[in-house]
């Protein structure tokens, strides 16, 4: 069923309940067989862009929908509980939009961010390399500025719908200057010298194509870097902050989806004459289920309402992401236990469920990194 939701007014009910229409109409019935025929959703990404919903927290005067972080996860979370891979490309989206957003220029934001925010064009984060991860300031991705271009050489990994994006926020290095020598460009999609590597073979989300980029003398404008040379760093950090809450969201709509599912088939199905849901062994553990799905969507709230007032959410960002997508995986888990033998098979999507929850706990940084993060930040409180 639906989570309730407290919503701050009728604009934001109305949003919601257009969302879940959308979900429920648009993407629910599509997300087993693309999934299973590892289909890009293409599509459906312009739908949510031309409904609005590619740019929900972003201000009206670039195109965005001047929403408040707290409402975008909302709705983010709908479009999870429909269809994960829908639900993180959407935030990946987002945080890609981040860095132009919140660092380019007057002159940048009006000639790019309208068709960003717009549905026109869909972004991707392209900051992890292959022996760089966790260590994001050992990048060494580089670009060299020659006269009005900088041409950039090297691989960069992990990345969502890689080779479907029409642009690529990408960390590089532009100097030899450890963490001080990383800067940010706007990479285009259809850049030449810019190709993806064969999509890596996953366990899960694999509507949602990840790949590596391929930069060989690729060379990117100027008028494409975004905040100062040697910003991208910051940048890029900053934008996790607001990246993890919508993993945490995403991660909280996946398990409402597991936790859904499971009351439904133990309603259905009886056993001794009576519907199992009445068994006291599945009542406490769907009663469990709810209980960290509930726990986990009050963090990312919490999270997104000091965010919208403008306080530090650092590590409240990272507490976030660590229960959410730790309760995704249990949530999930337990809902395979719940169908018994029928939830190991793909005539019910739970099994599907359980397999999407594991990488949510691995990108975004891993959660050892979010208790790295939030033990940081008790040291300076």
């Amino acid at each position: 069923m639906p989570a309730e939701r407290l919503l701050p007014n009728r604009d934001a009910e109305d949003l919601i309940k257009l969302t879940r229409e959308i979900a429920r109409d648009e993407l629910a019935p599509l997300a087993s067989s693309y999934e299973e025929e590892h289909r890009f959703p293409r599509e459906q990404f312009r739908l949510l862009g031309r409904s609005g919903l590619l740019g929900l927290p972003y201000p009206e005067q670039w195109g965005g929908g001047g929403l408040s972080y707290e409402v975008y996860l909302q709705v983010l979370e709908e479009v999870a509980t429909a269809w994960m891979s829908v639900g993180v490309g959407l935030s990946v989206h987002v945080m890609s939009c981040f860095a132009l957003a919140e660092y380019g220029t007057d002159r940048q934001r009006a000639e790019l961010l309208p068709a960003m925010l717009g549905g026109e064009l869909l972004g991707a984060y392209a900051l992890s390399e292959p022996q760089a991860g966790s260590d994001a300031a050992a990048l060494t991705c580089r670009a060299v500025l020659t006269g009005d271009k900088y041409v950039v050489n090297g691989v960069k990994a992990w990345i969502t719908h890689g080779g479907h994006a029409d642009f690529y926020t990408t960390m590089v290095r532009t100097s030899p200057d450890g963490g001080r020598g990383v800067s940010c460009l706007l990479v285009p999609g259809d850049t030449p010298g810019l190709s993806a590597a064969p999509p890596e073979r996953k366990m899960g989300l694999t509507g949602s194509p990840t790949t590596q980029l391929l930069f060989e003398d690729a060379a990117v404008p100027t008028a494409r870097l975004v905040g100062a040379e040697g910003a991208g760093l910051r940048i890029a950090l900053s934008s996790l902050n607001s990246g993890r809450l919508g993993i945490a969201a995403c991660a909280v709509g996946l398990a409402q989806a597991a936790l859904d599912e499971a009351v439904t088939y133990a309603k259905g199905r009886s056993q001794f004459g009576r519907p199992v849901i009445e068994f006291q062994g599945l009542e406490f553990l769907l009663a469990d289920m709810a209980a960290a799905v509930e726990s986990a969507r009050a963090t990312y709230l919490e999270a997104a309402r000091r965010r919208d007032r403008g306080l530090p959410f650092t590590r409240q960002a990272s507490v976030a992401k660590l229960i959410a997508t730790d309760a995704a995986m249990k949530v999930t888990t337990d809902a395979v236990q719940v169908l018994g033998g029928a939830g190991y098979t793909r005539d019910f999507p739970v099994e599907r469920y359980m397999r999407e929850a594991k990488v949510p706990q691995i990108f975004e940084g891993t959660n050892q990194i979010q208790r790295v993060v939030i033990a940081r930040e008790l040291r300076k409180s």
